[in-house]
């Protein structure tokens, strides 16, 4: 007999849902035919699947060793978490510039260093959501038997090169919260950028997206429909750059709506590409900037608003606060050589 005491990673769930990460291996007609056999109970009493579980909340499967080793993953998760989840401490993500912006028993934000992936793409890959997890496990946040049936992970991505603020839900309800403030756009996110060519005033910038799956790349148009790939985006000029006679000017870029490559291939349709972007480098403009090999875009900061009278009570803690994620040493070396150079 196996038996599970319900936390709070897994409560709000349904029974069933919950059997199902258990017993990975098995079909949903094998489960339902045990409940309804008794053989899996809720607290005691026959159960049918539907009940929402609570936290403590005891679940019972009276099934062999042999056979809930035949159905369950469990113990396959714990034997490869060391090796699929880096062991790291805090001084581990300082040095790999992974710095902790800020940290609760639910939320935690990251600042993103270039080139590392928010999730991973191939098998072997180690991503944000690895970090996050090594992190979890290293400080005895979560446990091994825990991975079985909930991992913490990322809210929000950033393209690969993209540096900066990145969301990760430590908790299940951190990360019901986060998607919720991320859908209903209670949380408003931050860019800083150097782009190409003089922008003196602001900017509410409308479009339509589309992308093509083979070169990863997407296209702007400037009529915009109701649809799902309408897109918006809200720049302002914050310093212009006169250097080696060409214009440049530092933007903050706010995401009214969050697309893949939104602001990079959004400010390329205007003319102003990004510094660094040779993706969307427009036709006779030179974008690139003393080896710098990838776009300069860093997410600078990230804005609760005051909670809703529906929001989840738990997180009102958050309302009104504002976070920042430092700028990348490479940035601020780009900056000062522009500044130096500014005839302005």
């Amino acid at each position: 007999m196996k038996e599970f005491v319900i936390k709070s990673n897994e409560s709000g769930q349904r029974l069933d849902k919950f059997l199902g990460k258990v017993l990975s291996k098995a079909s949903m007609g094998f489960i339902y035919k045990m409940l309804r056999k008794k053989n899996f109970t809720l607290n005691d009493k026959k159960a049918d699947g539907k009940e929402i579980l609570a936290q403590g909340d005891c679940v019972k499967l009276f099934l062999s060793d042999e056979t809930f080793g035949k159905f369950s993953k469990i113990d396959m998760i714990k034997d490869q978490a060391d090796k699929s989840y880096p062991r790291v401490t805090k001084e581990d993500l300082e040095k790999l510039s992974l710095a902790i912006v800020y940290e609760d028993p639910d939320i935690l934000i990251f600042n993103k260093p270039a080139g590392m992936l928010s999730q991973k793409s191939e098998k072997d890959d180690i991503s944000v959501n690895e970090y996050l997890i090594g992190y979890m496990l290293t400080t005895r946040q979560i446990t091994r038997e825990e991975l079985a049936t909930f991992k913490p992970s990322i809210a929000n991505r950033l393209d690969r090169n993209t540096t900066g603020a990145i969301l990760c839900g430590k908790s299940l309800t951190g990360l019901q919260f986060l998607a919720d403030a991320l859908k209903h756009r209670t949380m408003h996110k931050y860019y800083r950028t150097i782009v190409c060519g003089k922008i003196d005033h602001p900017m509410l910038l409308d479009g339509s997206l589309s992308k093509d799956e083979k070169k990863n790349q997407v296209r702007i148009s400037r009529q915009t429909d109701t649809g799902k790939n309408t897109i918006q985006t809200k720049i302002e000029p914050l310093q212009v750059f006169y250097y080696k006679n060409s214009e440049y000017t530092e933007i903050q870029v706010e995401l009214i709506t969050g697309k893949t490559h939104q602001i990079r291939a959004h400010l390329s349709s205007i003319g102003h590409p990004l510094l660094g972007d040779t993706k969307y480098m427009r036709d006779g403009l030179d974008n690139r900037f003393r080896g710098l090999r990838h776009q300069l875009l860093h997410s600078y900061k990230m804005c609760f608003e005051e909670s809703r009278p529906d929001s989840n009570e738990k997180f009102a803690y958050l309302g009104g606060k504002t976070f920042y994620a430092k700028l990348p040493d490479g940035y601020q070396k780009i900056l000062r050589i522009m500044q130096n150079g500014n005839m302005e």
